[in-house]
Order: structure tokens, then sequence, then C-alpha cells
């Protein structure tokens, strides 16, 4: 029960927290120069999430050939450069790093 509690409080900060900033700032105007930049945090926030697992293997910097996490990076990123769709970058980018995984599962 202590669980759902905490769960459900959670729930309810969480959700009074975002409505403050829609109520709070519901008549402020965004800079355009704000809004310009804003534009860019989803991308850097990903980035910021995906790199760091691409170029480590086993808690070490891993920027080789040997390393499967970056090889189906690069071609998730030549995808999504190439095709602009979402679902292809994840689908390529997953097939390469399952295939490479099963041929060479030393690596």
């Amino acid at each position: 029960m202590t669980v759902w509690l905490i769960m459900i409080a959670l729930a309810v900060g969480t959700f009074l927290i975002r409505i403050s900033f829609i109520f709070l700032l519901s008549n402020w105007e965004v800079h355009p120069l704000i809004a310009r930049a804003l534009r860019f945090v989803p991308a850097s926030v990903l980035s910021a999430l995906v790199i760091p697992q691409i170029l480590t293997r086993n808690d070490s910097l891993s920027i080789s050939l040997t390393n499967p996490q970056l090889i189906a990076g690069i071609v998730a990123a030549v995808v999504a450069w190439r095709t602009k769709n979402v679902l292809f970058t994840i689908l390529s980018g997953m097939v390469v790093l399952w295939l490479l995984q099963l041929l060479f599962p030393r690596i």
C-alpha cells in the first residue's frame, strides 16, 4: 500500500509542477531567440543520453571498429541523415547491432 501511495503522490506532484508552468507562464511571450534555442533541446538531450552508450563498453571508452554499438550508431546516423525517418533510423541501428552481436559474439 505504501508503494501505491508514493506512486500516486509522485504523479500528483509531477502534474502540479507541470500545470504550474502553464498557469504561471500562460500570458508570458517567449523571446524569439529563446524559442529558437529551445528547438535544439530535444536533440541535445537525446544526444546526451545516446552518445555515452555508443562510445563505452565495459565502463571504458571504446572508439574502434570492435565496438558494435559504435558501428550500429554510425549506420543509424547515416540512415537518419539520408531518410529523416525516426522508425527507419531505430530499426536500422537495432538490426545492425543485433547482426553484429550474432555474427561476432566475442567482439
